[in-house]
């Protein structure tokens, strides 16, 4: 263990914190010092201190023996479970790659597979060898969604990609011979974050007013959602789990509904008469 630093001040966090909390930080705190991203002196040292620090934390026996002992659990000198020289248990001895045929589709099981997804690099501490080829696919935003297949010619050799559910822009496939990533197009109405699925709804004033139902499009089908009485502009309706499929992880996200209060711009004289006798009444 390189940093005597408290793990859980590294990545912002209490002692009490989740499992899902842990992630949430390192993710945040990855992507904030990457040396991909961050150019600041101190960037690299940062880094690898958040990735020391998430190695542990991560790990329920690894956290049960800093939470007990501290960084003595992996001092050599105090001989702590986890100081075994040569061990070979830090964060920077896993493959960030997934090397097969091309056609199949490895999960990415190691957890700072995350810098595949978000800066399509590998390890920025490990040497590099030759540049491989790199090809970008161009998909749909459905396609990323659900999952598809698409063909593309290697060295005059056509190659099967298996797309999968949940691929987001800029995701990358490491091959052994060449790289895959893709860019995904926009959609018309759905945006989304990581897993998260959101959408922009025009809801009609009287139905505002008044209440009712209304038809909201899904990732597979129309969904009818009642509206309170009464309903404010701008307010949010979450559906859990009705998102798009988490890409290294099980589960889906969640699907927010924000509601716009469609106001009309002009209006006829029966209805300027009518607005007037609700107000006085």
């Amino acid at each position: 263990m390189t940093t005597k630093r408290n793990l859980y001040d590294i990545l912002g966090l209490p002692k009490t914190a989740s499992t899902e909390e842990i992630k949430k930080a390192y993710r945040k705190k990855a992507l904030e010092f990457h040396p991909d991203r961050n150019k600041s002196a101190d960037a690299e040292s940062k880094f690898k201190e958040i990735n020391e620090a998430y190695e542990i934390l991560s790990n329920p026996q690894k956290r049960q023996n800093y939470d007990q002992f501290g960084p003595a659990a992996f001092d050599p000198s105090a001989g702590g479970p986890f100081s075994q020289a040569g061990s070979n248990r830090g964060p920077f001895q896993y493959s960030y790659y997934s090397s097969g045929n091309p056609g199949s589709f490895n999960d990415f099981s190691d957890p700072f597979s995350i810098f595949e997804t978000f800066f399509g690099s590998s390890n920025p501490f490990q040497q590099r060898g030759p540049q491989k080829p790199h090809y970008s696919l161009k998909i749909s935003f459905d396609e990323a969604v659900k999952g598809t297949e698409k063909t593309f010619v290697h060295q005059g050799k056509q190659y099967k990609v298996k797309i999968p559910a949940g691929a987001d822009d800029g995701t990358r496939i490491r091959y052994s011979d060449f790289d895959v990533s893709f860019d995904v197009q926009p959609h018309k109405f759905f945006k989304r974050d990581d897993a998260d699925l959101f959408l922009d709804y025009d809801l009609p004033f009287t139905t505002a007013i008044l209440g009712g139902n209304i038809q909201v499009p899904t990732l597979n089908r129309d969904l009818t959602i009642k509206i309170r009485p009464g309903t404010q502009p701008s307010t949010l309706i979450r559906l859990a789990g009705k998102g798009i499929k988490r890409l290294q992880r099980p589960g889906h996200g969640d699907y927010y509904i924000r509601l716009n209060i469609n106001i009309p711009t002009k209006l006829n004289r029966h209805q300027k008469q009518l607005l007037k006798e609700f107000e006085k009444a």
